[in-house]
């Protein structure tokens, strides 16, 4: 099978190839997925996990990519609730290879059943940005109807989600982005848009809740605006300053089939909007890691044809 891989980390994006890699093994419990498309993450080449197996062990040349939809092609030994041909989707294993690749053998546990009318290449933009969205908001946050929310990075991959699910939770959104973010924040139902290139923290005033995408120095301003018995929440690094009076926390996204199965819902009644801005054969993959202009929305690989 033809796959992406990756030699090593020092090699960053240049040493991707699109190379020959013997099909996968399905271990116990996992099931091979033949991916019709696949998401990745630009960052996951400085991941840790990319380079080493659950053990510690070196496992280059890796493959990248961790969202995956595509149809079952074999089973492992004692899996159960999937069959060989059932449309699925969900996250590949952060420590194996991903799904950059024809084929991907992944835990079963981490995949949920893909309904016929959503397309393999919005399943494939959902499994992160959505479990991570869902899991920051309700799991980590614990948000309530009522509540001020802001969202950093509100046009992106995680943050359009986060806006979407925050609207239907009944609080009010604050979205925040680069200046040219402004109408796709606002056309998404974000109550405030904030440019973070000018005097957001001034113009926010006191939240609930702020979801953090972006870290750094955003991170760090964003403290002082939750208010009493509120929450910071970020995804991008460990937060060195906390709320005054508040909680601030760091998280990995987890896979939930469940959760999967309930974005998938959601989408299909016209309640979630995925945000896919290109989609690109495998064979041009290896470009999409380092785009030369700025694609409003994730971009998808497509492995193989519905």
């Amino acid at each position: 099978m033809q796959a992406i891989t990756a030699p090593g980390r020092d090699a960053g994006v240049s040493g991707l190839t699109l190379t020959d890699l013997p099909y996968p093994h399905a271990a116990e419990n996992d099931v091979v997925v033949r991916v019709h498309a696949a998401g990745f993450t630009r960052g996951e080449l400085d991941w840790p996990a990319t380079w080493t197996d659950r053990s510690g062990h070196d496992r280059t040349p890796s493959v990248p990519g961790h969202e995956v939809s595509g149809v079952v092609a074999a089973l492992g030994y004692g899996t159960t609730g999937l069959t060989v041909g059932q449309r699925v989707f969900g996250l590949t294993d952060w420590a194996r290879n991903g799904s950059l690749a024809e084929y991907v053998a992944v835990e079963a546990r981490n995949l949920a059943p893909l309904p016929a009318d959503v397309d393999h290449t919005v399943a494939a933009a959902l499994p992160i940005s959505g479990l991570t969205a869902w899991q920051g908001l309700f799991d980590h946050a614990r948000i309530l109807t009522g509540q001020t929310v802001l969202i950093h990075g509100a046009a992106g991959a995680v943050g359009s989600i986060a806006v979407q699910l925050a609207l239907e939770a009944g609080t009010r959104v604050i979205g925040t982005g680069r200046s040219a973010d402004r109408d796709t924040v606002l056309a998404q139902g974000a109550h405030t848009f904030l440019d973070l290139e000018a005097d957001w923290v001034k113009e926010a005033g006191e939240v609930d809740v702020v979801f953090d995408v972006i870290g750094g120095d955003i991170l760090e301003r964003s403290a002082a605006l939750v208010r009493a018995g509120g929450t910071l929440v970020t995804i991008a690094q460990p937060p060195t300053v906390q709320p005054e009076d508040g909680r601030a926390l760091f998280f990995v996204v987890e896979p939930d089939r469940a959760r999967l199965a309930d974005l998938a819902q959601r989408v299909r009644d016209g309640r979630l909007d995925v945000r896919v801005g290109a989609v690109v054969p495998l064979k041009e993959a290896l470009a999409a890691f380092a785009p030369k202009l700025r694609v409003t929305g994730r971009t998808i690989i497509r492995v193989a044809e519905d």
